[in-house]
């Protein structure tokens, strides 16, 4: 009798979640009248539609649409929770550029933003941001409003409709967009210039107007001329150091203090070897096609500096002809040790999709060339490689790096490479690459943007012949179809990495000034600014070398929920972080209770000391004090790396104070076998909740110190 009920109630509970299934998994089948639901202004996206619609498994169960608008080439996907689980909001990813509606598809842990969404309670969005029609750059005749943001608002207003239907709801359905770098524009741009489709967003490492190309232009001038310094300005930079200024002669002092002014994060340094160009090669040829005439002034006009015939920049040029002797493709790099090549902005497997494309043979597409005759030995960064003769000739290549008598580049034109040919005459040529890496000086804009006093004179006026014309501005409108005003409805964390190389962490300030000018002294009801310590721009689980940093990842989680909280229950987030802009450089407290934000802060001791010298086996005693900002959790965890090895495998533990709750502090012993100087790191973890489970939301942070083995 009991067996018999059991099959009863299984076959019933079967038949219920069969017709829940179905009733949530039919869309695609009712397609028009999903349609005839939707309404919106923007009559491009005015008909969307539906071609997958199914339950998946991972990384967590959830209910996946895929669609897009037909007439457009735009694509998205979204992504539901169960419906017990959905708490009525969605969280809206905005990449840096159009991409790929699949692309947070395989991630797991911390970096999952899709298990993050559903676990949160959320839906997932996102899109291809209007796909080959959203890219603009300055001069392509495209609507950059299209992949700014009208794309990306058409998705998350469809996505309402869709849910109302799934969900069975009529309350007002609460989205949250949030993306970094381009993509900080492009939130920033949707959230300011579209009304009722977003109700507030987490930007993160924004840039401002003037970003591009200037953040990297002044950084590839140091990178020049302090190439061989950096090992001696990252010792003085690390604990225990001492002036970075030490053993500079003059013009490398001056480009020093030029790039520390212009804002880069002189801690950053310590990433010198594997910096790059990051995005600048595919920046570069627009610079070139929107000022041509600047890269004959530069080394002909007084007041530049190519005009100037004792400068090191002449050494640097390299103008030298020859003929292609061996196209080395990628089968054949390694057989060739060469260096790898930068390719911003594009993957190595699409680089050998676009060779696919046009016919050509899996491995063989070329990544360098061999010249017949040898390169001088320089400091190369970049430069162009024009093609005389042959099927290419008058194209020109642009080239990462160089080797001996071996060309190696990046970002290239693949049709181009196809019709290079052994024998082909080539000019290697960096003379405009050179004159790139000091446009800043010549793009002085208004007085708001203080990092450019350094090239004013005492009444205002720049002491550097300047452009017609700014071209930051440009490239912004490009990301995000405006300018940002900070004039927005809904709310607003903004995240900024004090370590960010590329979008220089003052220029989060730059947004606040902006917001503050609108909304006065109501700001702080609208905007939150929470600066990460050791992070940079990249928005990895491993961001780079785990001995200096840390993710922000579980920083951009927590702004998430604390800004769902902030809108939907009126429940403030934690203060803004407490800073100073000096000289171009974000100044934060020491001290978590002052320094305010959510970020834990950790001061590490060896023997007493930020700096010690030891014999070996000689244990050394290990300190850390942790403090946390008012309300934001507790610490989780702690581990240590006393000899760099990047694994932290040594737990650390935690003893919280019993006076100063929101105080924890570690102590152990370790000796050293090997003579050297090392860098003992602690890195921590706090979570709001206490959760030591969970891969989410996890606030990191590391302290290190010096120790000297004898």
């Amino acid at each position: 009798m009991l067996f018999s009920n059991l099959r009863k109630g299984l076959l019933i509970l079967f038949v219920l979640c069969s017709s829940i299934t179905y009733a949530q998994t039919n869309l695609a089948q009712i397609n028009d009248e999903l349609v005839k639901s939707f309404t919106i202004k923007d009559t491009m996206f005015k008909t969307p539609y539906v071609d997958i619609d199914e339950w998946r498994d991972t990384p967590v169960r959830h209910h996946y649409i895929h669609g897009g608008f037909t007439g457009t080439d735009t694509r998205f996907s979204f992504y539901f929770p169960a419906k017990e689980k959905y708490q009525g909001h969605f969280f809206q990813y905005i990449t840096p550029v159009p991409d790929n509606e699949n692309l947070s598809q395989g991630a797991n842990g911390e970096g999952d933003k899709i298990g993050f969404s559903i676990t949160s309670g959320a839906y997932f969005i996102e899109s291809n941001g209007g796909g080959k029609y959203g890219t603009g750059m300055p001069g392509s005749g495209i609507d950059a409003t299209i992949g700014a943001y009208r794309a990306n608002a058409a998705c998350a207003q469809f996505s309402r409709v869709v849910a109302a239907k799934m969900y069975n709801t009529k309350n007002h359905i609460y989205g949250y967009a949030f993306g970094g770098s381009g993509g900080a524009y492009r939130t920033i741009g949707g959230l300011e210039n579209t009304d009722g489709v977003w109700d507030g967003a987490v930007p993160y490492v924004l840039g401002s107007p003037m970003a591009i190309p200037n953040v990297f232009t002044v950084r590839i001038h140091a990178m020049r001329i302090l190439q061989d310094k950096f090992p001696e300005i990252v010792n003085a930079i690390e604990p225990g150091g001492g002036d970075i200024y030490a053993g500079l002669n003059d013009e490398e002092k001056q480009v020093l203090t030029e790039v520390t002014k212009m804002g880069f994060p002189s801690k950053a340094w310590f990433a010198y070897k594997t910096m790059g160009l990051h995005a600048f090669p595919v920046l570069y040829p627009g610079v070139a096609m929107a000022d041509a005439k600047y890269f004959k002034d530069f080394w002909l006009v007084p007041g530049y500096l190519g005009a100037d015939p004792a400068n090191s920049v002449h050494k640097a040029r390299i103008q030298q002809s020859s003929k292609i002797k061996t196209i080395i493709t990628a089968d054949l790099a390694e057989k060739f040790e060469l260096p790898p090549a930068e390719n911003a902005g594009q993957s190595r497997g699409t680089a050998d999709a676009a060779w696919k494309s046009i016919g050509g043979a899996a491995g063989g597409m070329p990544v360098a060339f061999q010249l017949e005759d040898k390169l001088p030995a320089a400091n190369f960064l970049g430069g162009d490689l024009f093609i005389k003769s042959g099927a290419a000739a008058g194209k020109k290549l642009f080239v990462s790096n160089i080797s001996g008598d071996k060309i190696i580049f990046s970002n290239s034109d693949i049709k181009v490479l196809a019709q290079i040919k052994v024998g082909d005459e080539v000019l290697l040529d960096n003379s405009d690459f050179l004159a790139a890496q000091t446009y800043h000086r010549h793009q002085v804009p208004g007085k708001e943007y203080h990092v450019w006093d350094q090239f004013r004179d005492s009444t205002g006026k720049s002491i550097y012949p300047q452009r017609p014309m700014l071209l930051g501005p440009l490239f912004t409108k490009a990301a995000s179809g405006v300018l940002p005003s900070g004039k927005f409805k809904g709310k607003v964390i903004l995240l900024g990495s004090l370590w960010d190389s590329e979008a220089f962490p003052w220029q989060q300030d730059w947004y606040r000034t902006k917001v503050q000018e609108y909304f006065g002294d109501s700001t702080d009801a609208h905007l939150r600014i929470w600066f990460t310590d050791h992070a940079n721009h990249a928005d990895y689980v491993i961001p780079g070398d785990p001995g200096h940093l840390v993710s922000y990842l579980g920083v951009l989680q927590q702004a998430l929920l604390d800004l769902s909280a902030w809108v939907e229950k009126g429940i403030p987030p934690p203060a803004n972080t407490s800073y100073k802009l000096i000289d171009g450089q974000i100044v934060v407290p020491a001290n978590a209770a002052e320094r305010k934000g959510i970020q834990p802060t950790v001061t590490i001791k060896a023997n007493g000391n930020e700096s010690t010298v030891v014999n070996i086996n000689k244990p050394v005693v290990f300190t850390a004090l942790i403090d946390l900002p008012p309300n934001t959790g507790k610490v989780v965890s702690a581990a240590w790396d006393f000899e760099g090895a990047g694994t932290f495998g040594v737990e650390g533990k935690l003893i919280v104070d019993s006076k100063i709750a929101s105080r924890v502090t570690l102590k152990t012993t370790y000796a050293f076998s090997k003579p050297g100087t090392y860098f003992p790191t602690v890195r921590i973890a706090s979570q709001r909740q206490g959760d030591k489970k969970t891969p989410y939301t996890l606030i990191k942070n590391l302290g290190r110190v010096r120790v000297v083995v004898k």
